[in-house]
């Protein structure tokens, strides 16, 4: 597998115009989930510069922009509390070691080749874990945005509602305001010169330094400039689970997220990204991330999008996206530091709108109850629990339905007949020698995929065989016999036989036959009683029972 991802120059002014665009709405965006990540904003920083470079640098969709995200800024939230919480000197190195965890898993998943299988989640657990991503996003960013320090979590943000509100910041508040006021309507003409979430941060901190200074503004506070420090990882033998499963989580999710990005690029470039390709690159991206300090990061679709539209074709644009914050850091760090932090809250509660899937929250009713029913289950698990548990239930729920709903349609699939009826195609040949065996034979008639949802609808008819003389099993339409129903079908034959039934098996080849034959099956079936079509079992049937004279 090639290492750099299609790297080439021939696009050079479009990679170079789309990397810049990229990179400036990139960094309001940046700053704001390092702000909300609890561990600062420098950290947004490293993780845009770090995952974004080694993404595109490596990775497998040529025209993507990777960086913090609303989800997994949300997941590396409750991280970095819960770690510093039960180990307060170590454990923010921790939780960049979490970051590096997360790395290795999707590098783990692109070399098994799990990429086609990642974006395989029900649409209504994607649609409700989102959504979910989304209001804790707002909900946490009410306390920032009225004037206050972010609280920790969405229960603490919910519970001091009423204090913010009481004290509320009205300097705050105002800036705040004229940021979504910024964001939502600022005339493309404009966007497409200075994107809105730059517009809003600038115009926002200049009021803030000229008009608020004496406004008591929670500010960003200094930044540090220059390179970052190495972060090796760090764990204790107590934590390493937890820190395993919070990296698989974190692996997962980056994956699905970059994925789907991935997906939105594939249909606006007209191209197709080798999704395993792109898994490793981003957990290589991850991986750097996690060394020095940096946040998490995934596909990003928006700053994808900008970077398409702008000329962004080739890795370069991303690479020269993640350059361009790089110079930032180290030359024009000391700018930032002056940035309100309510113009950041103003930026990521515009984020949380976005994210929330509202179009299906809007006709999920109509499509479907049950789906309706996983989307928000998964939706307030996300909010009121947190997202690991929220994904497990609703891909558990999701499949589980999934599950009943085509067991249900494999045991319509599974037709008893004695007599000829429409419940099966027969030709008259067939149903005349049907009517001539008089009752005496019992055709089980299985059509596609037999899987263990079958196999209890077929053991129902275990009863049956034994109220006639011949059973010809017509498997000529299966196209796979799973190993449930072909134990069952197993013990359906045996029991026949022991009843001293009659036993054909009509139109077993392929996978099926094989299947079969592994069981030994055909120890209980004589070698004429194999046939490969209808005819030729009811054939035989009827001068069987002439023969025996039943």
């Amino acid at each position: 597998m090639q290492l750099v991802n299609s790297l080439h120059f021939n696009n050079l002014r479009g990679d170079l115009l789309g990397g810049l665009t990229a990179a400036i709405v990139a960094l309001p965006l940046a700053l704001a989930f390092g702000v909300s990540s609890g561990a600062g904003a420098i950290t947004g920083l490293y993780g845009a510069i770090f995952v974004g470079f080694f993404a595109a640098l490596c990775g497998g969709t040529p025209s993507q922009i990777t960086g913090p995200t609303g989800p997994m800024t949300v997941l590396m939230a409750t991280v970095f509390t819960t770690l510093l919480a039960d180990n307060p000197d170590a454990g923010l190195e921790m939780a960049f070691t979490v970051v590096m965890l997360g790395g290795i898993f999707q590098i783990l998943f692109g070399v098994l080749q799990l990429g086609k299988y990642i974006v395989l989640i029900p649409y209504a657990v994607i649609s409700g874990f989102m959504s979910g991503v989304g209001v804790i996003i707002i909900i946490i960013q009410i306390g920032p945005f009225l004037g206050h320090p972010a609280s920790a979590s969405v229960a603490q943000s919910i519970k001091k509602i009423p204090e913010f509100l009481i004290n509320l910041n009205p300097a705050a508040v105002g800036l705040g305001i004229l940021t979504i006021v910024i964001l939502l309507f600022t005339p493309r003409k404009v966007t497409a010169i200075i994107p809105s979430p730059l517009l809003a941060l600038l115009t926002g901190t200049l009021i803030s330094v000229f008009f608020l200074s004496d406004s008591n503004l929670i500010l960003i506070g200094e930044i540090p400039t220059g390179l970052p420090k190495l972060h090796l990882p760090v764990f204790t033998f107590n934590q390493l689970q937890n820190m395993l499963v919070d990296g698989l989580v974190l692996g997962t999710l980056g994956s699905i997220d970059s994925l789907l990005t991935s997906l939105v690029a594939d249909n606006i470039t007209r191209s197709n990204h080798d999704s395993d390709h792109e898994l490793i690159g981003q957990g290589i991206g991850n991986i750097m991330s996690g060394l020095f300090g940096g946040l998490p990061g995934a596909g990003a679709t928006m700053r994808t999008v900008v970077n398409v539209h702008a000329g962004g074709k080739t890795p370069l644009s991303g690479i020269v996206h993640s350059i361009i914050l790089l110079l930032i850091l180290l030359w024009a760090g000391k700018l930032t530091e002056a940035i309100p932090q309510a113009i950041l809250a103003g930026i990521l509660l515009k984020v949380g709108v976005d994210i929330i899937d509202w179009g299906f929250l809007k006709r999920a009713h109509n499509l479907s109850l049950k789906a309706a029913g996983i989307m928000y289950s998964v939706l307030i698990l996300t909010v009121f629990v947190n997202l690991v548990t929220a994904v497990a239930v609703g891909i558990f729920i999701a499949n589980l339905l999934t599950v009943k709903r085509l067991s249900d349609m494999q045991i319509n699939d599974i037709k008893a007949i004695v007599e000829p009826n429409d419940e099966i195609p027969l030709r008259d040949q067939e149903k005349q020698l049907l009517k001539e065996c008089r009752g005496h034979l019992l055709l089980l008639h299985l059509g596609g995929p037999m899987s263990f949802g079958a196999a209890k609808a077929l053991s129902r008819h275990m009863g049956m065989v034994q109220q006639y003389d011949v059973l010809i099993l017509d498997l000529s339409d299966v196209s796979y016999l799973g190993i449930t129903m072909s134990l069952a079908l197993e013990n359906m034959v045996t029991e026949a036989s022991r009843k001293h039934r009659e036993v054909f098996i009509v139109g077993a080849s392929g996978g099926v036959k094989t299947r079969l034959g592994k069981l030994k099956i055909w120890n209980f079936v004589p070698r004429q009683n194999l046939v490969g079509t209808r005819i030729k079992a009811l054939q035989q049937t009827l001068n069987l029972l002439v023969e025996r004279k039943i």
